[in-house]
């Protein structure tokens, strides 16, 4: 199963805070928009998400159709075919993609440890 691009997101506190302290470890802006109380970090092939009052926990994020750079794939596994392989193994969702539409979607899914895995794809 290919989830596509892997990201951390964080939920912060202070996103000028956040973003000062991980340009420190060396990540530098990538994307996002700081007036909407996000944005993306990388540092090489390692991506980050800070989002300030979005979401209450940490959560694992993957990108169907995109590279770590956020460049299109030209092929990819559909969100909907990873949702509906994902049922037949037994999952559980939290939320789910609509199955009966294209393009952009998404779905939760919790671990059983309680750790949040969005599945968003963009395109």
């Amino acid at each position: 199963m290919k989830l596509g691009a892997f990201s951390v997101s964080l939920s912060v506190q202070d996103l000028e805070a956040s973003r000062r302290f991980y340009e420190k470890l060396g990540f530098v802006e990538f994307g996002g928009d700081a007036t909407q109380n996000w944005l993306i970090l990388k540092n090489g092939d390692h991506v980050i998400g800070l989002f300030q009052g979005m979401f209450e926990k940490n959560m694992l994020t993957f990108n169907p159709g995109w590279d770590n750079n956020a460049d299109a794939l030209e092929s990819f596994t559909d969100i909907r075919e990873l949702q509906r392989e994902l049922k037949a193994q037994g999952m559980e969702f939290v939320s789910e993609v609509d199955e009966s539409g294209s393009g952009p979607g998404s779905f939760l899914v919790v671990d059983p440890d309680g750790n949040p895995i969005l599945v968003d794809q963009h395109r």
